[in-house]
């Protein structure tokens, strides 16, 4: 026994431990079982991502905006915001952070300003064509994708009823001589087919609300008032709404269907002491006001309070998402309560506000950005998932996180942007893309009445980072008193059907008052075909399918002419007159298009009477 153990511990004293070894084979183990758990959730992830969303939500696997994304997105570490430098270069930055530019940025919840932020209820969109269920186009270029403002499909067979037309007025201008005349940019109608129990509790007329067929028109025009119309025959449907302010911008409805309208005032007003420019949210069951914003908000760093742009409205959580010219995006839980058997509807509004200003915008109160380029947002946002990308005034585009209200990213646009971007999912993983371009300010880029490079870019809405741009167009602006601005002021339509893979592009002044239609392919920007006319578009261009998936685009100009295009080619089929400057964008609903006027006339023109349309002999 004592020899056996003897032998024992004798050979326990020849073995030596080295304990750096077994540290260092204890830390790889561990990584390796982090790894290991790592590497489980990302795929448990996947799966219950994964189930039964794959119809609704496409491509959300790839996407930044996915919050349980298994795709690695470098995240981007905040910087200090720079001391605002005022002579800063147009063009000159190239990365994409909100540092980059300088942008600070401020938020206000419950009336107080709040240095940290996350939503209760994250808002979470999808894409366009799950917007809403209501027939018809409710919003500019109609839903948060902005990529249609038509419903339906147009037919150029049977027989063309003739145009209709409805007469609307003007409203002095508050500041400087003339007047706010017809329709002007962006000037979109909205078109909406009601359910039937909808209309039932509507201050419609009569006739009106018993006709099963009625599609109903929406305009807000620079004259001030809201006006109600049949779409098929320009009769009026219901007493117009005199606001008593001048709209510029569309409006919008809401997409639930409940009877609400948003919309904003394009200037202040002129008349009756109702003072500064607002926006309001208004009952379309009596036309009452229920809700109004905007006006001398004190959180805002700019002194105006116009709004072009068309409202949002998040479904899931009540919530009303708008920008305006004053650099403030109004975030509004409605807590909305609609009665419908009992014919009411109320909101309570809980309003969270994001402001932001950055180095060219170094100017904290300047009207017209003699300090400093212009705060501010006249496009109408675009939403996918819980972000929301815009341009602004002073030549930024944003990407703002709207559950955190903090902006992800931000890339250069050169000047003062107002066309409204596109969104667009592509490839096999549906990845997100951004369609935009830019208008020319003189004495920003260059100066007065020469001419100014008017870039397309496509533009990678997670990275914010530009994947292809177009730079073959020099633009004019002529400016005071005319105010002619060149470049892109319509918004881009998107081609779907026989027109996929192309982006149409309405360009302004580029040669005098000429302009163009351009279609471009969207791989690489790369021009398809011109289409030349003789007056500018501030028009946006509409594209419009028949049942076979071939593809049209209406395009309306300064010149008065509305165009029926071919897609393909980019060939005039046909034109027609409307006698003024069409600065509106149309809305189409079928074969029925709706356009305004700066002369004061609203046209309903059925496409397969413009088809067949035969001009008279000089």
């Amino acid at each position: 026994m004592g020899s056996q153990t003897g032998k024992k511990r004798r050979r326990r004293r020849r073995v030596r431990i080295n304990y750096g070894r077994v540290f260092l084979l204890l830390v790889l183990l561990i990584a390796v079982i982090a790894m290991a758990v790592l590497l489980i959730k990302s795929c448990t992830a996947d799966r219950s991502e994964g189930e039964g969303d794959e119809g609704d939500k496409p491509g959300f696997i790839s996407s930044l905006f996915n919050k349980e994304t298994p795709t690695p997105v470098p995240t981007q570490t905040p910087e200090p915001t720079p001391t605002p430098v005022p002579s800063f270069s147009p063009g000159a930055i190239s990365g994409t952070t909100p540092g980059d530019f300088g942008l600070e940025e401020a938020i206000e919840a419950g009336g107080a300003q709040t240095t940290g932020y996350t939503r209760a209820e994250p808002i979470d969109f999808y894409q366009g064509d799950k917007y809403t269920e209501l027939p018809g186009v409710i919003g500019f270029r109609g839903n948060n994708f902005r990529d249609s403002a038509a419903y339906g499909t147009v037919d150029f067979t049977g027989t063309a009823s003739e145009p209709w037309t409805f007469s609307v007025g003007s409203l002095s201008k508050m500041y400087g001589e003339g007047s706010w005349t017809g329709c002007g940019w962006t000037g979109q109608p909205l078109i909406v087919k009601w359910p039937q129990e909808t209309k039932r509790i509507m201050n419609l007329y009569e006739k009106a609300k018993n006709d099963p067929d009625l599609v109903e028109v929406i305009y807000a025009t620079m004259d001030g008032h809201i006006y109600f119309l049949n779409l098929y025959t320009g009769e009026k449907t219901r007493d117009a709404i005199n606001m008593g302010y001048p709209f510029k911008g569309a409006g919008a409805l809401d997409p639930r269907g409940y009877p609400l309208m948003y919309v904003g005032s394009g200037d202040d007003s002129p008349t009756g002491g109702k003072g500064s420019s607002r926006a309001f949210i208004i009952s379309l069951i009596d036309g009452k006001i229920l809700y109004e914003f905007g006006a001398g908000d004190g959180f805002s760093l700019r002194g105006l309070s116009y709004f072009d742009s068309s409202a949002l409205v998040d479904a899931e959580t009540d919530t009303l998402i708008y920008p305006g010219e004053s650099g403030i995006l109004y975030t509004i839980k409605l807590n909305t309560q609609y009665d419908q058997s009992a014919g009411s509807i109320s909101i309570a509004p809980e309003t969270v506000k994001w402001r932001y200003k950055g180095t060219r915008s170094n100017s904290t109160a300047t009207k017209d950005g003699s300090e400093g380029w212009w705060l501010g947002v006249e496009d109408s946002v675009i939403i996918w998932r819980g972000h929301a990308i815009f341009t602004d005034n002073g030549g930024h585009m944003i990407c703002l996180d709207l559950n955190t209200l903090k902006a992800v990213w931000v890339q250069d646009t050169l000047d003062d942007t107002n066309c409204t971007p596109v969104l667009s999912l592509e490839g096999p993983d549906q990845h997100p893309y951004v369609y935009t371009s830019t208008s020319f300010h003189p004495g920003w880029r260059a100066g007065a009445n020469s001419t100014a490079l008017i870039p397309i870019w496509k533009i990678d809405a997670v990275t914010g980072q530009i994947v292809a741009k177009n730079e073959d167009y020099h633009c004019q602006t002529i400016a005071e008193p005319s105010q002619v601005s060149g470049g892109v002021q319509g918004t881009l339509a998107l081609g779907k059907n026989d027109l996929e893979g192309l982006i149409f592009v309405p360009i302004a002044m580029t040669e005098g008052m000429k302009g163009k239609l351009v279609a471009f392919n969207t791989a690489d920007l790369s021009v398809k075909w011109e289409c030349d006319f003789a007056g500018y578009p501030w028009s946006s261009p509409v594209a419009v399918y028949d049942a076979n998936g071939k593809g049209y685009l209406i395009q309306c100009n300064k010149s008065g002419y509305i165009h029926l295009i071919d897609g393909q080619t980019g060939t005039i089929i046909n034109e027609m007159s409307l006698g003024s400057n069409i600065e509106a964008s149309p809305a189409v609903y079928n074969n029925m298009a709706v356009v305004g006027t700066r002369g004061g006339l609203i046209y309903g023109v059925d496409l397969n009477y413009l088809k067949n349309y035969v001009k008279p002999a000089a």
